[in-house]
């Protein structure tokens, strides 16, 4: 690999950590907001629906200009953008503005996965490996949200916690600028797909990947708003400031990240079936306890649990790396995506509405892990070893017909 591309590469893993930061800062901040207001965690979660709305719905659109105009240029935009969305929000006066500019971070958050995954799993030879190391770096950025969005709340404000990420989002997009040269247009392919499968069976997979989509969108989504507030009820006996659940979250997100490195290793080793499988038989049954669970042993039941949720995010990648040839690679990673965080704004609404009953996170975990039995269901019809030749994984990567 030459030098240019480990720089691209460490820029776009930088892009993908920014990213989940940008959009895990709002359930840790809302803690001291409810504080602040007055108002009720339940009341103040909503004014996330846009932003959640956004991260979906953009990416069809960042994905066609990404095939269509730049994928470099879009991600200039993408670092750009949504530094300057994040600093509006530490400069907002009420609610509603909190929503608005964190709608604005939603549309341009969601270049990234459309235009920076595209560009990422570009003459990979090892795509599982790839795929796992951008997926850590994207969940230390969850993981570094809950620290600093804590660390800056309890230290200045709950302003801080937006406009310090935003500055470093927008100096790190001039880098990107400076540093990364513009791959040029995306080449024209013959359409064909990489594993060379009947219609029958690409339309077997893209259904398997859609239903794994859009449970695990909602899965994900419920456990990041979640968890902070899950903490300052369950986690009395070890913390009770909001500096230190940000740290319990961020140190969940991080040793639950490992999980993507593992399933990126496997990925390259064996078929996704075998893979996909046991990470999501294991995913109900964690999600039920961590609803239950009280201080040290919901801790322990929080991090396996999101072990696993974190490790179904590169196995949802790897099929459309594998499946999609790079010249559709953004839409096909944007209509991912679309699904992904549709079904993401789903998880708000639940959250906040069954957080009003006794005991609500217990409600809300148990319907969470009948939701990850969905998936389960969907990855039995996923194409086993037979159809799946061990290397397609560099095949695929490398964009051949």
């Amino acid at each position: 690999m030459s030098d240019s591309r480990r720089i691209t590469i460490g820029f776009l893993n930088a892009g993908h950590a920014i990213d989940h930061l940008a959009m895990s800062i709002f359930p840790v901040v809302v803690l001291a907001l409810s504080r602040e207001m007055g108002r009720d965690f339940s009341d103040l979660l909503p004014y996330a629906l846009g932003g959640s709305i956004a991260f979906g719905a953009g990416s069809l659109p960042a994905g066609w200009l990404g095939d269509h105009w730049s994928r470099h240029r879009m991600m200039i935009l993408f670092f750009c953008g949504i530094g300057v969305a994040l600093m509006l929000i530490g400069l907002a006066n009420s609610p509603l503005q909190i929503g608005i500019g964190l709608t604005l971070a939603g549309l341009f958050a969601a270049i990234y996965h459309p235009v920076g995954l595209a560009l990422l799993v570009i003459d990979q030879k090892t795509l599982g490996r790839t795929l796992g190391i951008n997926g850590v770096a994207g969940n230390l950025g969850i993981a570094v949200a809950g620290l600093v969005a804590g660390t800056l709340t309890d230290l200045w404000s709950w302003r801080a916690a937006f406009i310090v990420p935003g500055v470093v989002a927008v100096l790190v997009g001039i880098a990107y600028w400076a540093f990364v040269a513009d791959p040029g247009p995306v080449p024209k392919r013959s359409g064909k797909a990489a594993q060379g499968l009947p219609r029958h069976m690409l339309v077997r997979v893209f259904g398997v990947l859609t239903v794994a989509t859009f449970a695990g969108g909602i899965i994900f989504a419920a456990c990041t708003y979640s968890m902070p507030k899950l903490f300052d009820e369950r986690l009395t006996a070890l913390t009770d400031t909001t500096f230190g659940i940000g740290a319990l979250v961020s140190a969940v997100y991080t040793l639950a990240a490992v999980a993507q490195l593992c399933v990126g290793w496997l990925i390259d080793r064996y078929p996704l079936k075998a893979v996909f499988l046991p990470v999501v038989l294991m995913q109900a049954p964690l999600l039920y306890l961590a609803g239950t669970a009280q201080n040290w042993a919901m801790l322990a039941a929080a991090i396996a649990m999101m072990f696993f949720v974190f490790g179904q995010i590169p196995i949802n990648d790897a099929m459309v790396a594998r499946y999609a040839v790079d010249e559709w690679r953004s839409r096909v990673f944007a209509l991912r995506y679309v699904v992904s965080f549709g079904a993401s704004t789903l998880a708000i609404p639940l959250v906040a509405g069954l957080h009003r009953v006794d005991d609500g996170f217990r409600y809300v975990f148990i319907t969470l892990a009948a939701v990850a039995l969905c998936t389960l269901l969907a990855a039995l019809l996923l194409p086993g070893a037979r159809r799946e030749r061990p290397e397609a994984s560099a095949v695929a990567a490398a964009g051949d017909d």
